[in-house]
This record gives C-alpha cells, structure tokens and sequence, in this order.
C-alpha cells in the first residue's frame, strides 16, 4: 500500500530515526507532520526535510497539549511515536529516582496519551507504529530503565492491537542505531560503542536511522500485520 497522500503524524520526527522516518514518508508522497518540544530543533528539522512537511511545537509529557493538538490536526491516517530523551545507563543503586521517572514520562506516557487521543481521528485502514528496542529482550548491566520502558511498550502495543481494532498497532525494536540518542556518551566512547557492535553483529555494521526507517514504513503499508514487535538489529538478538 503506497503512503501517497496520507496524512501521517511524526511524534519526535526532528532528529535521529524520526526524522529519517518523516524525509522517507515524505519522499513516499506522504503528508507529513513533525511534532516537537523543541522549536529550534522543528525550524533545523524543516530545512533538512522535503517541501511540504509540517512542524508543530508540542509538550509530549502534558495531556491537555496533546489532547489540543489532535483535535487541532484533525483527521489523519498513521501516528508515528519516536519521541524520547537520551538516556543514561546506570546501575540500579545509582541515579535518583525522580530522573527514571523522567525517562518514563515521554517515553512510555507520551506515547500512552498519544495513543489515547490520537486514535479516535485515525481514519480507516490507518495504524500507530511506536518504538522500544532490544534491550527489552536482551538487557544488559545498567540498562533496567531502558529495558523496563521497552517492554512496558511492547506490552502496551499488543494491548492496543486489542482494544482498538480493527486499527492496527506495532511496534519496531531497534538495535544500536546511530543516532542523537548516543549524544551523552563521549565521543571515544560511543565510537567504540559503534565499532564493537560492528564487530559482533551478523550483518557487520551498525545501523544508520534511514535502515530503520524502513521498517516503520513497512507496517504502515502492511494491512495484515497488528501486535508485533519488529525487531531491526542486525541479527544481534542471535549472537
């Protein structure tokens, strides 16, 4: 199924996976709608992506805003979910407990709300596609926040599959992708992070944000796929 002229919407569609999401959409014949906290990163998003494309200015952790701003849009046909801060691994006697639930509020909330009002102006045949990450499946040290939100996102795609039928939901997992969301690491250290996934990964590289993209794209198109996690690592997960 072609997205020419659908209406989708990009939640975090100004860096990293969502924007490769939204230019691909967009490329596609799509009509598209970035939405973000940040206004200087919305302006640097609309120079980068195709003529057309829409930018609103949107608090993803404030239920009244995203209440406003679905009713504001109106009708479209596939809501996009990538929004989330960088986070920071640590282990679990470290970190305060106010900033974990800071990574939740967007991440796993966000969406939640996102998916409450967003829904009901998705016309038929249309879908949500969120994200989590493979660290739901395989976590490592430090990792109990990232992997928590991973798979209370996971669970929150099948439930919707459910309820909400026969509008569909998925999900994409991704594994280390290069994108902003390494930004907190230092640079030495996220290079090596990138060169030793390279070294272990099946396919021998690391993902840039357009291989993931695609997979999006894919479960927007496909009409017979709901509840599924779609995992894009590279073969991590085997080895």
């Amino acid at each position: 199924m072609a997205l020419k002229d659908k209406r989708i919407i990009v939640l975090g569609g100004t860096s990293g996976i969502g924007l490769a999401v939204a230019e691909a959409a967009a490329t596609d014949g799509a009509k598209v709608l970035v939405a973000s906290r940040d206004e200087a990163r919305i302006k640097r998003a609309l120079t980068e992506l195709p003529a057309g494309v829409e930018g609103y200015a949107l608090d993803l952790s404030n239920a009244a805003a995203i209440e406003a701003f679905f009713d504001a849009v109106g009708p479209f046909d596939h809501l996009v979910y990538t929004a989330g801060e960088s986070l920071k691994l640590s282990p679990l006697a470290e970190g305060d407990i106010a900033s974990v639930r800071h990574f939740f509020e967007v991440r796993y909330w966000g969406a939640f709300m996102a998916a409450r009002w967003g829904h009901r102006h998705i016309r038929t045949g249309g879908s949500i596609v969120f994200t989590s990450g493979v660290a739901a499946a395989r976590p490592g040290p430090g990792w109990s926040v990232a992997a928590s939100i991973c798979g209370a996102m996971e669970g929150l795609t099948r439930a919707l599959a459910v309820e909400l039928a026969p509008m569909r939901v998925n999900i994409v997992s991704p594994g280390v992708v290069k994108t902003p969301l390494w930004r907190e690491m230092p640079e030495e250290a996220r290079e090596s992070l990138y060169a030793s996934e390279a070294r272990r990964l099946p396919v021998g590289h690391v993902a840039d944000a357009q291989e993931i993209a695609k997979g999006y794209l894919y479960l927007m198109r496909q009409t017979f796929v709901t509840g599924q996690t779609l995992v894009i690592d590279g073969g991590g997960l085997l080895v």
